[in-house]
């Protein structure tokens, strides 16, 4: 498995029961994963002194339970890329973490391709984490999603 070590701005600090503890620059949050399946102790003070922890519904869905003041949008960083986020209402900030080792790996290609001119088709390309990481070395992307509302937010992350 590839994973980043450049993150400044956000860490996975636990997981747990179905559920993550992370931190996004300052703001600790716990969210649900159906892909944390073991049940390990939570020893981590922070399990129980986060700023904000996602609730699913029983009937779908779910909310934010706010324990502390959350800005309603903050600035992460990776490397030397920045990125809108938020708390949104089916448990996502706006940007996938682990996505990022994805990110250096397009910017190295586009950087060592040998060619001026690079075009990147972003498909399904949601708030724009890997068009920013394109645009960044240079390359002309078209970026493409169904959600007008993503769509503008990427254009928010890329200027």
């Amino acid at each position: 498995m590839r994973y980043s070590t450049d993150w400044k701005d956000y860490e996975l600090i636990d997981c747990s029961s179905g559920e993550k503890l992370e931190r996004w620059t300052r703001e600790i949050l716990v969210r649900p994963d159906p892909q944390v399946i073991w049940k390990s102790e939570r020893t981590n003070r922070l399990w129980f002194q986060p700023n904000a922890r996602y609730v699913r519904s029983k009937t779908g869905g779910g909310q934010w339970q706010m324990y502390s003041k959350v800005p309603a949008a903050w600035q992460v960083r990776y490397k030397d890329l920045t990125f809108n986020i938020k708390t949104m209402g089916f448990k996502h900030t706006g940007l996938f973490p682990e996505q990022a080792v994805n990110w250096d790996y397009v910017r190295n290609l586009i950087k060592t391709s040998g060619r001026e001119n690079v075009k990147v088709l972003n498909l399904f390309a949601y708030t724009g984490a890997a068009t920013v990481a394109c645009l960044k070395e240079g390359a002309s992307v078209v970026h493409v999603d169904a959600s007008k509302g993503m769509t503008n937010w990427a254009k928010e992350n890329a200027s």
